[in-house]
């Protein structure tokens, strides 16, 4: 249900379970997400029982993923625009449903790939519509002080989910059968929905610039196309993942092939990942002080590429389940450092987005991964596969070790110093394109410096809500430059007034350092004439004797 991967607390962090809504609300996401596991387990182990072809058990594995790819930047626009509480009420009878269906065509015997498969696929999207509104109601239950301990809480429970519930599964699974285990699921599901229904969510206040789903999510793309820092943590994502895909695309078949396991043994193995999940969330403070983020992500990819080299030479099992711990450790440490990379550069108005951003990017990796490597498993076999995925995990992770990933130092909090633009009259907030337009004068010889600076500034821009950008300067006066950039609508160039943060001031002060003269530079907002306004004027003409 959550994906955060924020390392568990220290002492003292346990302070938000004295919320009581906090604390009910996470109860029951340990439980939602023991339930998931649950069902995810039946479905891998099943799929083995109903083909044994590489590409089918891959498959099940790109089908949940898949909608996450596609889905989760518009997931992350509809956490911000609905009603937080009923949407996750919604998610959850949908979710509800697909085990419902699962667990009545494996009980009367009518279960397919293809019928797995296509409940997967909507599991998948429920999981995609989840993970940014889950992750967007924490700072609703707790205080600021608070809110790191909550977010590394939720950290804790997936990872004590991920610890139990696919031993769990197996088990249910070994002794009862799959129908059973996914009613399993089921029930977990009502202690979630009861848990909403409980829970009374204040109503949001509207001041007017609410932003709509499609401005929304233009506004999220525009960020991540400008943001340089986030394409560094995107692209380091997309390596790691697409090539450590492999063993959990494959671990099924590892499972039952090369260790000859039964479900439940694969459910220990599962577990494992989530047991060292944990000891890996635990260690992670001291690994901080040892290590950069960039080596952290290098040590994990390494750790990763042992343990897919380990399992392909068919080990005992218990060997097997030591490799799987470290396996966890590694995967717990490559998301926090990635997903804190991601946090630390993003600022508040946009994280939802832009997390969701990283999620398509995470989620595409594996997914296309998972279909790869099931293809190639087809041709060169299982443990062949997972050596060609080792190999190739250790060579991208040496040669992007050299793409540092961003410090996330800036000062992100909004500066709130742009003064409101005057207005001859109200102006409609849907009114639109604006062009903003700033006149600086500028000696010659500062020319290059200024450019320079503007430049840099232009990334700010555009991240903040501006769809075009460039400078001109006057032909009649060379001192003249003027700044230019679009804004779709009147809402959202107010809105871009409160997106600017300290640093991006900052940046906008050193290009005003090369202004000359006591005023300040020149600020213009023209507003588009609509095609309405044109039409009216020429009526006017008309009517005119």
């Amino acid at each position: 249900m959550t994906q955060n991967v924020t390392p568990p607390p220290a002492a003292g962090g346990f302070a938000p379970l004295r919320q009581p809504v906090f604390a009910v609300l996470w109860v029951a996401t340990v439980i939602g997400n023991t339930g998931s596991f649950i069902r995810d387990v039946a479905s891998s182990w099943l799929v083995t029982d109903l083909s044994g072809a590489p590409a089918a058990v891959a498959m099940v594995q790109a089908a949940a993923t898949l909608p996450i790819f596609l889905l989760a930047i518009p997931a992350g626009v509809l956490s911000d625009i609905l009603d937080r509480r009923r949407f996750l009420i919604v998610i959850q009878l949908l979710l509800a449903s697909v085990s419902i269906g699962l667990m009545l065509l494996s009980a009367t015997g009518l279960q397919s790939v293809s019928s797995l498969v296509a409940l997967t696929f909507l599991g998948g999207i429920g999981a995609a519509l989840m993970a940014p509104t889950w992750q967007s109601i924490v700072p609703e239950l707790v205080t600021r002080q608070e809110l790191k301990s909550a977010v590394a809480l939720n950290s804790l429970g997936i990872n004590i989910s991920r610890a139990i519930g696919p031993a769990v599964g197996g088990l249910i699974l070994a002794s009862f059968g799959a129908a059973i285990t996914y009613a399993t699921d089921v029930a977990s599901y009502l202690f979630v929905i009861a848990a909403l229904l409980w829970w009374r969510r204040a109503p949001g206040a509207d001041d007017g610039l609410s932003e709509k789903f499609a401005g929304a999510f233009r506004a999220g793309l525009r960020y991540a196309r400008a943001s340089r820092e986030l394409h560094v943590v995107l692209l380091r994502a997309a390596v790691f993942f697409a090539f450590s895909s492999a063993v959990w695309a494959l671990l099924p078949l590892v499972a039952r092939n090369l260790l000859g396991g039964d479900a439940g043994f694969y459910g220990v193995l599962l577990g494992a990942v989530g047991a060292g999940a944990i000891g890996g969330a635990l260690v992670m403070p001291r690994l901080r002080r040892l290590l950069s983020a960039d080596g952290l992500l290098l040590a994990a990819a390494l750790v990763t590429a042992v343990v897919m080299a380990g399992l392909s030479s068919a080990p005992p099992q218990w060997v097997a389940i030591i490799l799987l711990l470290s396996l966890g450790a590694a995967w717990i440490t490559a998301l926090t450092t990635l997903n804190g990379a991601a946090q630390a550069i993003l600022p508040n108005w946009v994280r939802g987005r832009a997390l969701a951003v990283y999620l398509t990017v995470f989620n595409g990796a594996m997914t296309a991964g998972s279909l790869a490597w099931g293809a190639i498993a087809e041709l060169l076999g299982v443990p062949a596969t997972l050596l060609v995925g080792a190999a190739g995990l250790v060579v991208v992770g040496v040669v992007f070790h050299l793409v540092k990933l961003p410090a996330g130092e800036a000062d992100l909090v909004a500066s709130n110093h742009w003064p409101e633009p005057l207005t001859a009259s109200p102006i409609d907030n849907d009114r639109g394109p604006v062009l903003i337009t700033i006149e600086y004068r500028v000696d010659p010889a500062d020319r290059q410096g200024f450019t320079s600076a503007l430049y840099r500034l232009s990334s700010e821009r555009r991240r903040d809500g501006a769809y075009g950008w460039g400078v001109t300067e006057d032909t009649a006066d060379p001192e003249i430059m003027v700044e230019w950039f679009f804004v779709e609508s009147w809402a959202e160039h107010l809105r871009q007034h409160r997106r600017v943060s300290k640093a991006d001031a900052d940046l906008q002060q050193e290009v005003r350092k090369f202004h000359r003269g006591d005023a300040a530079p020149l600020v213009r907002h023209l507003l588009s004439v609509g095609p309405e306004r044109l039409t009216q004027a020429r009526d006017n003409i008309k009517e005119t004797p």
